[in-house]
């Protein structure tokens, strides 16, 4: 059956498409604004909705990783963004990638063609009057709303840069200097292409990027006062790690350790590694290789590295401004602001980081407006699962100084209690046993009749 009532969902990001799909799944109709093409952002570049605009990568596929647990307990929550992605997915090691166009097609088609779903395109300048209402309009959204939100929160707003990788046209590589392995073989052990650089490529490529010219930010960044915005640690810009010192990068992105070259005895002192981009394997993304240089700086240094030469770029590194709320402040751990009943947020801009962990908490925020309208009590996630730990850790009132997080086995309550599991057999067991009992808590959840499973599809 269907509900007459409807739902506002602002924002076609991962967050809003994900909640989307989980009302419509529960027989809810759907009103989506997106603002896209109508008015773009500084890092978008299609109308598609739910698309990539950093990294194409899913992060860790294993569930000794505490990003791939959150994955399996979607897939198991019956998630959109888990669909597509699996559907859309490329090699990539032990991570799970995925062709951005085809996933984020896969995702626009679902939720246009779905009958419950009416697509308005429009700028949102404030917060609707609409309840119940979820506000997923994720790191980027508009000036306008921004400061209606901030009216909201009653603080001002936190924000920090984050930076894009670039991409290169497969066949303007030289495979001659390049070769294929995944970091520890991992995957099917050739999923990555591997840039090696000797000592002295390597010292003097750090000094090409301490001395290029750098972006100061896109417009509306400019005219604010950057000097309280503070990178994200898990999506820093080659820069920022440059200016912690010289080894940074080769122990970060550029570490060689787990990779050998089958074209010399010589063990690379460092490694920048590219992640195919795209199905076909004509587009390859610079690994970790986030990045403020302005765009000439760009491809005079990354052309000084082996094999990249003569490298085109179809889309070159950007930084641009997140911006998200301080949810202790504001949000229960179901997602419902504490001041107003049936407002809802989700994605980003709620000061979760990554892409897995956007959708997770759209995939939220989309069931317990179902059980807000049904008039269930709204659902917290156990705290023993990975959602639990995301939406818990966003959620406590008592935290201070609030900054983003991706999910982590550290934010997972119980971790290091699990009996013997770590005596057993080291972390990974450990972490498995972790994962395993996670699993089990939110298959559990579903076997409740009046808890998390949709009612219509």
């Amino acid at each position: 059956m269907t509900n007459n009532e409807t739902v506002h969902v602002v924002g076609a990001g991962l967050a809003g498409c994900e909640a989307t799909w989980q009302l419509v799944s529960r027989g809810v109709r759907v009103v989506l604004h997106e603002m896209r093409p109508l008015k773009t952002t500084k890092a978008h570049k299609t109308d598609a909705f739910a698309e990539l605009v950093c990294s194409n990568s899913l992060r860790g596929a294993a569930l000794t990783n505490a990003v791939g647990l959150l994955k399996q307990e979607m897939r198991v929550l019956g998630g959109l963004i888990m669909l597509a992605a699996d559907a859309s997915a490329v090699p990539a090691g032990g991570a799970l990638a995925v062709d951005r166009d085809q996933f984020s097609a896969f995702i626009t088609a679902k939720v246009k063609q779905h009958p419950l779903v009416t697509v308005v395109t429009e700028e949102v300048l404030r917060i609707p009057d609409d309840r119940p209402c979820i506000i997923a309009t994720g790191p980027l959204t508009s000036p306008a709303l921004s400061k209606d939100l901030e009216r909201f929160v009653g603080s001002q707003n936190l924000a920090f840069f984050d930076a894009i990788s670039p991409i290169i046209l497969g066949e303007s590589l030289n495979l001659d200097k390049i070769f294929r392995q995944s970091r520890y073989d991992k995957g099917d052990s050739d999923d990555y292409l591997n840039v090696p650089l000797d000592k002295e490529q390597y010292y003097q490529f750090i000094e090409l990027v301490k001395n290029g010219e750098k972006f100061g930010g896109h417009d509306e960044v400019e005219s604010d006062k950057t000097d309280n915005l503070r990178p994200f640690e898990g999506c820093m810009p080659i820069e920022e790690m440059v200016s912690r010192g010289d080894e940074t990068l080769r122990f970060g992105p550029m570490k060689p350790m787990g990779l050998t070259n089958p074209r010399s005895d010589v063990k690379p002192y460092a490694v920048m590694q590219l992640r195919q981009d795209n199905r076909e394997g004509t587009l390859w993304s610079m690994v970790g290789f986030q990045t403020k240089l302005k765009h000439p700086e760009q491809l005079r240094i990354f052309r000084t590295l082996p094999g990249l030469e003569e490298a085109e770029f179809v889309r070159l590194g950007s930084l641009h401004r997140n911006t998200f709320i301080d949810s202790p402040k504001c949000l229960n751990a179901t997602l419902e602001t504490r001041t107003d009943r049936g407002l809802f947020f989700a994605g980003q801009i709620t000061g979760v980081e990554g892409y897995v962990e956007s959708s997770a908490t759209g995939l939220l925020a989309g069931i317990n407006v179902a059980r807000f309208i049904s008039g269930h009590d709204c659902v917290t996630p156990d705290p023993r699962t990975a959602l639990g730990g995301l939406v818990h850790y966003i959620s406590d009132p008592t935290r201070r100084n609030f900054q983003p997080m991706n999910i982590s086995f550290g934010l997972i309550a119980g971790y290091g209690d699990v009996p013997g599991s770590k005596r057993r057999g080291g972390k990974d067991a450990w972490r498995l046993e972790v994962s395993r009992r996670a699993l089990e808590l939110t298959t559990e959840i579903l076997n409740n009749p009046n808890s998390l499973r949709a009612v219509a599809t």
